[in-house]
């Protein structure tokens, strides 16, 4: 088993999460993370941190397509261990449907 963030964490980007891994597993994009996971321990500490309820467990039903999406951004953005400020726009976008149609960026973050 292995965690996975999801479009939930599109244009929100809480970073509350990164701060309880013990193994640095979060990539930042310009605006959500991702878990790298193969490097995720499944220690499950990330999961009940992140505000927008956007971490979910692989063993979910239809989480397939979230383990290879977290894989391949993983691979590209920069790892973040330093939490930061969410997106301005967090608080009105939590809980939105169909974000990743609408705001996602394959651009990467700053990382840090």
């Amino acid at each position: 088993m292995t965690y996975v963030v999801t479009d939930n964490c599109i244009a929100c980007k809480y970073t509350d999460c990164v701060e309880v891994c013990p193994v640095d597993c979060f990539y930042e994009g310009e605006n959500m993370l991702v878990i790298h996971p193969d490097e995720c321990i499944d220690c499950g500490v990330c999961e009940p941190e992140c505000p927008a309820d956007a971490i979910r467990p692989d063993t979910e039903p239809d989480m397939d397509e979230w383990v290879e999406f977290n894989r391949k951004y993983s691979q590209v953005w920069p790892v973040i261990i330093t939490r930061k400020d969410p997106l301005p726009e967090a608080t009105e976008r939590d809980g939105e449907t169909g974000k990743r149609e609408k705001y996602f960026s394959e651009a990467p973050g700053e990382g840090g």
